[in-house]
């Protein structure tokens, strides 16, 4: 677990989930006294009163009501609620609403009772308005037609005649609850589970110190503009109106630049949509207000499509002279020569570009073309192994480590992170240009070997964004450090830094090692295509460099045999 000062560290004590039945109460627990302590200068008023009078509730009416915010939805089946740790439902119950928590007779629209009530007892509370028989689904509707406004469980019953089946409660906090989960986490992806994987060992955390700029938002504002981004995404995904949506999309965030992209991401999803549909206008509109790494290439393929030609490649141009990523470098180079002819200008001299070893191999049919390759050509003077991106991806974490959990402001500000906060934003590697510099430097001096073996041991099953364990052993670690010359490593490793999003896929799928060869670089990259497959862009990037940079790579093709005739 990360740690933090001595104020805060007894606040991150992990319940034991196999011997503490409340296990789940001491860690809501602690968030609310993390969130207290970290976020004071943020709370509004609900907050601390809600977090004031949660400490001053029973015990049994605190884990329940955490019971109920760790579910789903915001309403409750009374006999959903009976849980043995806490006794008494009906006990525990009442503090909760008297204090305001959980109201005991709630506004529910009929599809919220229709989800809450099984088939058989909804058609028997409203046996006398509708005809029996229906499934669920038609009964829900019918009963739509006739109740078009919510009520509460007693007008419920009075409308159908009929007593309901069970009370039903509704959570008065969870909106709040959510947001002190955003406050703790940094974000509405990770839920409370993170507590009890951490318990019980599925995940372990690099120890980062948290210092008083360790947190995910500075402001009040920082924290409503993130929920305002996430409830409109919710609505988008919801399929809500796109001009309502676009008209109450913020303007952009010139003071926090991992909010505002968060705001790109969201319009270039809605512009996405819109491009989908046929609405080339609207869509190239909102690519030109998001910052989208993907944004400039996709404009340009709709002004061509709306025959706005001129425009496009001079978009294109832009992009080409100041690329944002090799991507969009690669996109732009298909384009520009499609609109130079569409505008009747002269054709360019096609770029130059290295061409890999091809090697076509015809071979038994199996279920993995990857690992029929691997096991056809591995042998004990040459031993081929299936690595993908992992290989160089690890041997970077690994010699880098200290450099990735730098814990530099707004980057880690909670005890769950597998990485920075600020690991795909293009300021990443800036932000800590020494500390990296130091560990490659560590390529040169031969001290890499040793950093790498160091906490390949020390860090072993820690989570790290380029460290997947399971695909690396001792064998595949010492042959690595054997063969591949520490030169290739600082191409790959800064080519990684240049752009982490882009460049951490995309590797060959094998490498096959050359332990007893009196060469520098004792290895071979192979790319992996069987049948019907072909180079993916971000491929064909990695391989270009690898050729250019007179890396071995091969690009193997393979064919199935025929079966053999009976």
């Amino acid at each position: 677990m990360n740690s933090a000062s001595p104020a805060a560290e007894s606040a991150l004590a992990i319940a034991d989930s196999r011997r503490d039945p409340l296990y789940y109460l001491a860690n809501f627990e602690t968030v609310l006294r993390w969130v207290g302590q970290r976020y004071d200068d943020l709370l509004d008023s609900d907050e601390r009163t809600f977090i004031d009078a949660f400490f001053a509730l029973p015990t049994a009416s605190r884990a329940l009501l955490v019971r109920m915010v760790m579910r789903k939805g915001e309403y409750f089946r009374r006999a959903a609620l009976d849980y043995a740790e806490i006794g008494d439902s009906g006990a525990a119950l009442a503090p909760l609403i008297d204090a305001g928590l959980v109201e005991a007779a709630p506004l529910l629209g009929i599809e919220t009772l229709a989800a809450l009530l099984k088939r058989a007892e909804l058609a028997a509370l409203f046996a006398d308005v509708v005809a029996p028989g229906l499934r669920k689904r038609e009964l829900q509707a019918r009963l739509a037609e006739r109740f078009d406004t919510p009520r509460t469980p007693p007008h419920w019953q009075t409308a159908a005649g009929r007593v309901l089946p069970d009370e039903i409660v509704a959570l008065s906090v969870m909106p709040l609850c959510e947001r002190l989960r955003l406050m703790f986490f940094g974000n509405l992806r990770q839920h409370f589970s993170e507590f009890v994987l951490a318990d019980l060992g599925h995940y372990r955390f690099e120890t980062v110190p948290f210092t008083p700029d360790s947190r995910a938002f500075r402001c009040r504002a920082d924290l409503e503009r993130y929920e305002q981004l996430h409830r409109l995404r919710e609505r988008f995904d919801a399929g809500e109106e796109l001009a309502t949506l676009i008209a109450e999309l913020p303007a952009p965030f010139t003071d926090s630049h991992w909010l505002d992209t968060r705001r790109s991401r969201l319009v270039y999803a809605i512009a996405r949509h819109c491009e989908r549909c046929g609405e080339l206008a609207r869509a190239a509109q909102l690519y030109d207000d998001s910052r989208h790494h993907e944004a400039r290439a996709r404009r340009v393929r709709c002004l061509e499509r709306l025959e706005c030609f001129e425009a496009a490649l001079e978009l294109a141009q832009q992009g080409e002279s100041e690329p944002g990523s090799e991507a969009e470098r690669q996109q732009l180079a298909r384009v520009i020569p499609r609109l130079r002819r569409r505008l009747g200008l002269a054709r360019l001299p096609p770029a130059a570009a290295a061409e890999p070893v091809r090697l076509d191999l015809t071979l038994p049919r199996v279920a993995s073309v990857e690992r029929a390759l691997c096991d056809h050509l591995d042998s004990a003077e040459a031993p081929v192994r299936y690595v993908e991106n992992s290989l160089i991806n690890a041997l970077f974490g690994l010699l880098c480590w200290e450099a990735i959990f730098a814990p530099l402001p707004g980057a880690f500000f909670h005890p769950f992170q597998s990485g920075p906060a600020d690991l795909l934003r293009t300021a990443f590697h800036a932000r800590r240009e020494t500390l990296f510099a130091r560990c490659l430097a560590q390529l040169e001096s031969g001290d890499y070997r040793a950093t790498i073996c160091h906490h390949f041991v020390a860090k072993q099953g820690l989570q790290n964004p380029f460290v997947a364990w399971p695909v690396l052993d001792d064998a595949l670690l010492a042959l690595a450090l054997d063969c591949l010359p520490p030169a290739h490593l600082r191409l790959w490793f800064e080519r990684l830094l240049g752009d982490i999003r882009a460049n951490r896929a995309g590797m060959p799928d094998l490498i096959r090692f050359y332990p007893q060869r009196e060469t520098a670089a004792r290895y071979e990259m192979i790319e992996v295509k069987g049948p019907g497959d072909r180079l993916q862009d971000n491929q064909r990037r990695w391989i270009d460099f690898c050729a250019r940079h007179a890396m071995p790579v091969t690009v193997c093709y393979v064919r199935w045999a025929e079966k053999a005739s009976p």
